[in-house]
């Protein structure tokens, strides 16, 4: 009987290593050649499979190295280098490999038909865990029916109504940053590192506005979510192996530990909001703020309806979801705002007029700022220009038509919207240079194409935080303008790139003078 159990397992177990020999030959052989000869047919090249990856990291270490010019915003090359290099010799729709099959996609017709009229069946792809630890699994990962029911929920606490309340809160956390600029600027002007600054500023912002918390409260969230972003894009970067995240090697082990950090203290945060019920407040007992809105659909509550409820563990990874967002893009938005206002004096005068001749020197309202129409085309070119968020992707989840293409079912497809901003076919031929009067008559006509424009994505899964990043960075903007002058130090280095999110290498040292010395 032994014989027969031991001779079982043992076929049982030549079966399974057969099937995985099979099945890595069908993902690294057979699958790149069949589908490089599929697209092929359809007029679509693009590298070869081959090396790709090594080949794509060459590329963006040798980009690193580089050094612009500050006046240069022609960042691509740089930021991009690979898809620079393939879009030039295989066209706007190529095929590359990094890991998966990937098809760029820089027609914005195309982009428009991905994120509107067929974006049900575009999904967002699954990412590396470790990316999921310190971006959340809220409603700008999730897919169907999950996305649905998130994105109903959270659509009141983005209304302009609620958000129009969170400008004051902005703006006196501005203050409180700009009388420490002023108490360092003793002799007249100070160095000021904006990038650190500007992260620290939004956080604030995000723990006021979001969690009704101070940044001192949510520090140990807010620096946890930024140690495991830095730990994980780390290792990201290095070669792919499955199953390794599950591993007890010393970088994972550190990852778990910061994610239980994370995670527990989100959720202390929520459970002590819990405790703090406002039976007078029937409609946001809660409270209205981002969390008080997550709370009032725990399972454990009203309403009955099932697509209005939520767990505990859903409103964590919304909140890890609202902090890496609203404080990710958000000061990286606000840190090349500020480099174009530092680098171009011209329009740093333009826009304090405006804000001196709409707000003088009052703390602005929401009304106040949408008046500035200046400030909103000099935003709109900061985001063509420096776009925080340099490419989608999306999934085919089944076989689909897209114009004259066939894309098979599983592919993924990247949107490049930094290339797509600095395309000359659709911006003209000053398309790498700072104008924001493009933005006069409205976005749909500063391009020849009125699709061309993407940083907050389009389609139904336009950016829910879209007003709220707008309004954040008109604040402080405002505000900053209001008291300071501000000029690019020497130090400088203009060297733009891409950690998940466009932010300067080297920092962003800013020379900052208050305007009543």
């Amino acid at each position: 009987m032994d014989y027969y159990v031991g001779n079982g397992i043992i076929t049982l177990m030549v079966v399974l290593l057969v099937r995985k020999i099979f099945q890595a030959f069908k993902e690294a052989v057979w699958r790149p050649y069949a589908l490089t000869r599929f697209f092929k047919k359809q007029g679509i090249a693009g590298p070869p499979y081959s090396g790709s990856v090594d080949k794509i990291k060459r590329l963006r270490m040798a980009a690193a190295r580089i050094v612009l010019d500050t006046n240069s915003h022609d960042i691509v090359p740089r930021v991009s280098p690979h898809f620079h290099k393939w879009s030039s010799q295989y066209g706007k729709i190529f095929l590359y490999w990094e890991g998966q099959p990937r098809l760029i996609i820089s027609d914005p017709e195309l982009a428009k038909e991905i994120l509107s009229s067929k974006f049900w069946f575009y999904k967002k792809p699954f990412f590396s865990h470790r990316i999921e630890m310190f971006s959340g699994k809220g409603v700008a990962s999730l897919n169907g029916s999950d996305w649905q029911r998130h994105r109903k929920i959270l659509n009141p606490a983005f209304s302009m109504d609620k958000l129009k309340l969170m400008v004051d809160t902005m703006a006196t956390s501005t203050i409180s940053m700009l009388e420490e600029w002023t108490s360092q600027a003793k002799e007249g002007s100070k160095t000021i590192e904006m990038m650190e600054e500007l992260e620290k500023l939004t956080s604030e912002i995000i723990g006021h506005a979001g969690f009704g918390i101070s940044y001192e409260m949510g520090k140990e969230a807010f620096h946890a979510q930024k140690m495991i972003q830095r730990l994980a894009l780390g290792s990201h970067a290095t070669s792919y192996i499955p199953g390794n995240q599950y591993l007890p090697t010393a970088s994972n082990r550190q990852l778990w530990k910061l994610d239980k950090k994370l995670r527990s203290t989100l959720r202390g945060i929520v459970e002590r909001r819990l405790d703090s019920k406002e039976s007078n407040n029937l409609q946001f007992p809660y409270g209205d703020d981002l969390v008080g809105i997550l709370i009032a659909h725990l399972k454990s509550n009203e309403p009955a309806d099932t697509s209005y409820k939520l767990t505990m563990d859903e409103i964590v990874e919304e909140c890890k979801t609202f902090v890496f967002t609203g404080h990710d893009t958000i000061s990286k938005l606000l840190t090349w705002s500020i480099f174009m206002l530092s680098s171009n004096p011209e329009w740093q005068a333009k826009l304090r007029e405006e804000v001196l001749r709409e707000c003088g020197m009052k703390i602005p309202d929401a009304d106040m700022l949408s008046k500035l129409k200046l400030m909103h085309m000099f935003f709109l070119e900061v985001l063509r220009l420096y776009s925080p968020v340099v490419m989608i992707m999306r999934q085919a989840s089944e076989d689909m038509k897209l114009g004259s293409l066939t894309i098979p079912k599983h592919t993924r497809v990247v949107l490049p919207i930094l290339m797509i901003h600095h395309d000359k076919d659709y911006w003209g031929e000053d398309a790498n240079e700072f104008n924001p009067l493009r933005f006069k008559d409205g976005i749909s006509k500063a391009s020849k194409c009125p699709n061309a424009f993407l940083s907050f994505i389009a389609g139904p899964r336009v950016c829910i935080g879209q007003n709220f990043a707008m309004l954040e960075a008109r604040t402080v903007i405002s505000v900053i303008l209001q008291r300071f002058s501000l000029s690019l130090s020497p130090e400088y280095k203009h060297t733009p790139i891409s950690y998940f999110i466009l932010q300067p290498q080297s920092g962003l040292p800013v020379i900052v003078k208050p305007l009543n010395v």
